[in-house]
């Protein structure tokens, strides 16, 4: 087997599974302290009643405290994390994460503010979201921002209920809205949410919207192109003015899918080559915590005729200079978030902003898009490259190769983890059979681009020399294998005590 390096998946010495917290219960043994009672003891059945008040949970551990400690540590040492390597998922900027954004979250005015506090109490964090808001608006090239989205999916949701909210305010009755072939999933879910049809715009040989294509398909009825620059190959849109007169010519609006804006940021704005709607993936491009199942925060930027239908409240500055939230908004979309946001992310998005300025910024797009053409330069030899062209801030492969040798692109991605890598996003886009996106950001240095690279190029040479040790890997990682099929078909969710005897 090729050596690899050090799998931080890897089980630490001989730590065995025996520690599992459910298997060292005994009785009496207590994992917590409380402090003494200061307050008259209530008996909860006679004060909330019997219905109120859950019992003893049946086969419940009962341990003591440096058995929780050691159990949650120990598990926490079973995953990866972008703090231990490289997270090269394409599409979704999966970077480092400045611990200073965690400081400035935590400063007790932003964390301890509730919600619910009047807008007068308020001002502080009222004035960080109309800053976020003027930023992005700076970013983006779109005079009016919306904080309120939890992530992109909830972002291209608003932004299509805002366009679908601006034909019916015109007696405009718009059905279709038209996506490229190599579009995010959610593309035409969204559509489809909204009471429109969605309708595919085929690639060209190049990797792009077919203009013809699209040329054809727009029309009277269209009401929409959701389209993302760049797209999911990891290719801009040269023809972008083109594609945003064939659309607006015919009547219909553009949403374009932000999820790629770490590619372009200072290099090229959105509202600059036509878009009338643009999610913005804050936990994303601005380094806020990604994954794990959030929070997010996926703001959108809209054009001046969009401008009456965003989410409200909408933050505002009075004369004086004082901040309120405007509550007055009747043709408004309405909520899409409870409250107005993930304020949290709102405030560590912020400071990556002003951390880095307006050269910092571009400085980001420009060496993401330098390590993407690297990794594609290193190997495009021993894996196939759909489009040998210089790509933006990630790069697509595909196993072609490794197939005649019985091997698929899910092998070379659990093989990888043997490495010590996370594997890149497999499978994706549909438009490249056997794909594997690789974005690696601006946040990686070019002594761990060549580490990743080596890896990739190692197990191409086992693909050729010896297929079996890819095709039955992981062999390093606290779990083996997994059945896919039954994992997803039937989930464990939630932890069931065993059943007594």
């Amino acid at each position: 087997m090729t050596e690899t390096k050090t799998n931080p998946m890897a089980r630490q010495g001989q730590l065995k599974d025996e520690g599992l917290i459910f298997e060292r219960s005994s009785d009496g043994r207590v994992g917590y302290s409380l402090p003494v009672l200061d307050v008259p003891e209530v008996d909860p059945v006679s004060a909330w009643g019997a219905d109120a008040v859950r019992g003893d949970i049946a086969g419940f551990p009962e341990v003591s405290e440096v058995d929780v400690v050691r159990h949650f540590t120990r598990i926490s040492q079973h995953n990866y994390g972008i703090d231990l390597g490289l997270h090269p998922l394409g599409s979704c900027t999966m970077k480092y994460n400045p611990k200073l954004h965690e400081v400035v979250a935590r400063l007790r005015g932003f964390a301890g503010a509730h919600p619910f506090l009047p807008d007068e109490q308020s001002q502080g964090a009222l004035e960080l979201m109309w800053n976020l808001e003027r930023e992005l608006v700076e970013i983006t090239g779109m005079p009016h921002v919306s904080l309120q989205p939890a992530a992109g999916a909830q972002g291209e949701l608003t932004g299509i209920m805002m366009i679908a909210a601006y034909h019916r305010s015109r007696g405009d009755n718009r059905t279709k809205v038209l996506i490229p072939d190599s579009a995010h999933g959610t593309n035409p879910a969204t559509a489809a949410f909204c009471g429109l049809e969605p309708v595919e715009v085929p690639s060209n040989e190049q990797g792009t919207i077919d203009i013809e294509a699209l040329r054809a398909a727009a029309g009277p009825d269209t009401a929409a192109l959701m389209l993302t620059n760049p797209n999911t190959l990891g290719l801009f849109e040269e023809r972008i003015d083109e594609i945003a007169s064939i659309i607006h010519d015919a009547g219909g609006l553009i949403y374009c899918d932000g999820a790629n804006l770490n590619a372009i940021l200072g290099k090229a704005r959105p509202g600059d080559f036509g878009a009338d709607v643009f999610h913005i993936n804050m936990h994303k491009t601005f380094t806020t915590p990604h994954g794990g199942g959030g929070p997010g925060c996926g703001p959108v930027a809209l054009a001046e005729h969009l401008e009456p239908f965003r989410p409200r409240p909408v933050v505002v500055r009075d004369a004086d200079g004082t901040f309120r939230l405007d509550h007055d908004r009747p043709q408004s979309i309405g909520k899409v978030h409870g409250f107005y946001g993930n304020f949290a992310m709102m405030v560590r998005g912020y400071a990556y902003i002003r951390a880095h300025g307006a050269l910092g910024l571009r400085q980001i797009a420009e060496d993401a898009v330098l390590a993407a053409n690297y990794l594609k330069e290193r190997l495009k030899n021993d894996y196939e490259l759909p489009q040998d062209r210089t790509c933006m801030h990630e790069v697509v492969f595909s196993d072609k190769k490794q197939k005649a040798h019985g091997v698929t692109a899910m092998d070379i991605c659990k093989r990888l983890m043997d490495f010590g890598f996370h594997p890149p996003t497999v499978y994706f886009p549909l438009v490249v059979p056997g794909a594997l996106m690789i974005e690696p950001t601006e946040t990686v240095s070019r002594q761990e681009l060549d580490e990743f690279a080596d890896a990739l190029l190692a197990i191409a040479r086992e693909c050729e020399q010896d297929p079996e040790v890819v095709t039955s890997a992981p062999h390093t990682t606290y779990h083996r294998r997994l059945d896919e099929t039954r994992a997803a078909r039937s989930p464990v969710l939630r932890w069931v005590p065993p059943s007594a005897d």
